[in-house]
């Protein structure tokens, strides 16, 4: 898809440092009909207003949907958790967290909690952005990750405040301690959405598949292992922690999606 479009004005970054494959895959292919067809769209706004701000009215826009398919999940959820399909995986789940638990595993455990929380968190986000964008010498790298980072903690509070989840008993968890709700698990969320992103960005920079691979099972690896420490600890039950690792993974996916449509259109350009 190219066209014969006035140059966009005002974009910062050419980006043209990414090399556009993952793989094997072109992430500026549009391999389906419907995929063609946002593509043309998303080009023919991004001629009018420029990529870089077509990205951030994408992102916007994506994490609108986002926020509002949380808050159904929500609602869904809390329509059948207590019912035996749901609820019954927590307990036996806790139960088996707490035949694990080690001096060794819990202080890992919480570490992992630090590392990931709601204080750490942002500033990894911070820096990544930074980094990424002084190296590339672009701003499309801060959008996004500021974007996974804001969407993330969006859909983390919606549910929260719809659900007032009780956490585990105090007597079943591991310090420390947390007293928001329990639904959903904002640092499995968080985690998934902000490495996620970050692993995309990194994988894009590399030119041979080994080291794409590496750092995506790395991200993939990591977020797995904050989920499962969450259940470890007692601080959240298996389930919140499921939803997280759903949810974030959806908003993943737009918030490449995005950027994908970002590239092509500024690989229109060219």
């Amino acid at each position: 898809m190219h066209t014969n479009s006035m140059e966009n004005v005002g974009d910062p970054g050419d980006d043209t440092h990414f090399e556009r494959r993952i793989g094997r895959r072109d992430v500026t292919h549009w391999r389906t009909a419907a995929g063609r067809r946002l593509a043309s769209g998303h080009q023919s706004i991004a001629n009018r207003i420029g990529a870089h701000r077509t990205l951030v009215a994408t992102l916007a826009v994506g994490g609108s949907i986002a926020v509002a398919a949380t808050i159904g999940a929500a609602r869904i959820y809390d329509g059948v958790t207590g019912r035996d399909g749901v609820a019954s995986l927590d307990r036996p789940a806790l139960k088996l967290a707490k035949t694990l638990r080690s001096p060794a595993l819990n202080a890992s455990a919480a570490a992992i909690a630090r590392g990931f929380g709601p204080v750490s968190m942002p500033i990894l986000t911070v820096a990544a952005a930074t980094t990424l964008a002084v190296r590339q010498r672009a701003v499309s790298p801060v959008t996004l990750l500021v974007a996974a980072g804001a969407g993330s903690l969006a859909m983390t509070v919606a549910g929260k405040d719809i659900i007032h989840r009780n956490r585990p008993h105090r007597r079943d968890a591991v310090a420390p301690y947390e007293k928001s709700p329990s639904f959903p698990s904002g640092h499995t969320l968080n985690a998934t959405t902000i490495l996620g992103t970050l692993a995309y960005l990194l994988a894009l920079r590399e030119k041979r598949n080994g080291p794409q691979a590496a750092i995506i099972g790395a991200a993939a690896a990591t977020s797995v292992t904050v989920g499962l420490s969450r259940v470890l600890l007692g601080a959240h039950w298996l389930t919140d922690v499921a939803v997280g690792w759903v949810t974030g993974t959806g908003w993943l996916a737009i918030l490449i999606t995005s950027h994908r449509l970002y590239l092509t259109s500024k690989s229109d350009e060219m």
